[in-house]
């Protein structure tokens, strides 16, 4: 298996409703695993938090995430963003649509100056994503 690298998403109680919407855009197969389920907390009000989740899909996309735990530290939007891109126009502007439904849109989905279509956004479960759609090839 080839080495990958896979966006791994921080939520604060909202882990299991944010992979479901990303399972609604994008598709896919979803587990999701709880603290309780790995024995990772004695923290009642714990036991129902997302210790791990993944979303893969049938064309290689993979997203995964999990709640934080009470006992750190949580900032919304900081530490992460999702880069999402490629060649298929039609795809990707149909992810920008979904995605952006509840979203603060930073940088609208536009041609940029090297070429591509690019915007950026914050989702609502306070994600920033960016997505590049490719330019026809010189």
């Amino acid at each position: 298996m080839a080495t990958r690298l896979n966006p791994y998403l921080n939520f604060r109680d909202t882990a299991r409703q944010a992979m479901e919407f990303y399972q609604s855009v994008f598709g896919g197969e979803l587990t999701v695993s709880t603290f309780a389920e790995f024995h990772a907390s004695d923290d009642p009000a714990e036991q129902d938090k997302v210790m791990h989740s993944q979303l893969t899909t049938a064309n290689g996309l993979v997203l995964m995430g999990a709640d934080t735990p009470n006992t750190m530290s949580f900032t919304i939007g900081t530490s992460c963003s999702v880069s999402l891109f490629g060649q298929d126009d039609s795809e990707l502007r149909g992810y920008w649509d979904k995605l952006t439904v509840g979203a603060t849109i930073s940088e609208p989905l536009a041609t940029a100056p090297w070429g591509d279509s690019f915007g950026t956004f914050t989702d609502a479960f306070g994600v920033s994503w960016l997505v590049n759609i490719s330019g026809s090839p010189s």
